[in-house]
């Protein structure tokens, strides 16, 4: 018989489950706070999470604004009240002191992953959007991330159904080319359209691009102040693109 590296599968109730879970993350653009904030999660599930974000946020040793940002945007998505912040904000703390895992923080999830997957899953979308905060995360984050996931009883190919999902619809337009076009086929780049392509295409193509990055929409998908930022950039070289494009158009006439 040969052998096989494929991950182990997930029970269907399981993957029924993930699936939906992330069909709603994909709706709030991304932001595992806005998940979280529609889909709650119970009480007995704050402790671990708070403690491997803490745990993940030291990877690379030194805790960062983003990391203490995110795990701010949680709380507010819980509705914690000021004593559960303190207590969230300590659990924190722990983590970030860590060097190991202990086997007993995951225990409660294990032991609830075949009745009830849905906190475990939400908990895993969470711990994998904090290693990505800077966008495509580094091995250390990687690594602290997958060991979280394991400890609370899911498996690796979990952490790299979520990272894909992350890759096709955030990490493409981090990476984009944020410098102003200079030329027609840079404009054409940046809108995703071809030289070839007509006006009335590249026109649908440059709308669409904009209302990924419109402020209203953004506010409704709670954002953070640096995305926000980075879609302010966005527009700002995409509508430039579009006026380079119509201003090459005109002149052909």
């Amino acid at each position: 018989m040969a052998s096989s590296d494929k991950q182990p599968e997930l029970p269907a109730r399981m993957e029924a489950e993930f699936s939906s879970l992330m069909r709603e993350l994909s709706a709030c653009g991304h932001q595992a706070p806005a998940l979280i904030e529609r889909a709650h999660l119970p009480r007995w599930c704050r402790r671990p999470l708070f403690f491997f974000l803490g745990y993940i946020a030291k990877a690379e040793g030194r805790v960062t604004e983003a990391d203490i940002g995110f795990a701010e945007s949680l709380i507010k998505a819980m509705k914690l009240s000021g004593r559960q912040r303190k207590r969230a904000i300590g659990w924190f703390q722990q983590g970030k002191s860590a060097r190991d895992l202990p086997f007993i923080r995951g225990l409660t999830m294990r032991l609830s992953r075949r009745l009830w997957p849905s906190p475990l899953l939400k908990t895993a979308i969470c711990l994998c959007h904090a290693s990505q905060l800077n966008g495509r995360p580094g091995k250390p984050r990687r690594y602290r991330c997958e060991d979280a996931i394991d400890q609370i009883g899911l498996p690796v190919s979990v952490t790299e159904d979520i990272f894909e999902s992350y890759a096709s619809k955030v990490w493409t337009r981090h990476s984009e080319n944020l410098s102003r076009p200079t030329s027609y086929q840079q404009a054409c780049e940046l809108l995703g359209v071809t030289r070839r392509d007509s006006l009335e295409v590249i026109k649908r193509a440059y709308r669409k691009k904009v209302s990924e990055c419109h402020p209203d929409k953004l506010a409704q998908q709670q954002v953070s102040a640096s995305e926000q930022n980075l879609a302010k950039e966005r527009l700002l070289h995409y509508q430039q693109a579009w006026e380079l494009i119509k201003r090459h158009n005109a002149n052909r006439q």
